[in-house]
């Protein structure tokens, strides 16, 4: 659900209070926990370290960035991998692959000596 039009964005004071008197390049990464707060035009170029319940990740602002999240770009989840037996299939025609590029490499090294 939207934020309702006669509220305007909510972006957290205290992050423009950081980046006050500023310029981009010289303030660094700025740490915020505040995901919720919306990008503003005042922002673009900064870097800030958003946390996302572990550690802060990067997120350097563009002009695109505008009117989203700081949550949005800073990801909770972190992805391994799909499982099931196509992909036991995948990574072991990758397995046999690296072990046989090693063996011609191997080979190729011991004709090379001779």
């Amino acid at each position: 659900m939207t934020r309702s039009l006669k509220k305007g964005p909510y972006v957290y004071e205290k992050l423009l209070t950081k980046i006050e008197g500023k310029k981009p390049d010289a303030a660094g990464v700025i740490k915020t926990w505040a995901r919720a707060s919306q990008i503003s035009p005042e922002m673009v170029g900064y870097t800030f370290g958003v946390h996302n319940g572990k550690e802060f990740i990067e997120v350097k602002v563009s002009e695109e960035m505008v009117g989203h999240r700081l949550g949005e770009f800073s990801a909770t989840r972190k992805f391994y991998r799909h499982g099931g037996k196509m992909q036991k299939d995948l990574e072991q025609k990758q397995k046999d692959a690296e072990i046989t590029a090693a063996k011609a490499a191997k080979s190729a090294d011991t004709a090379k000596k001779k």
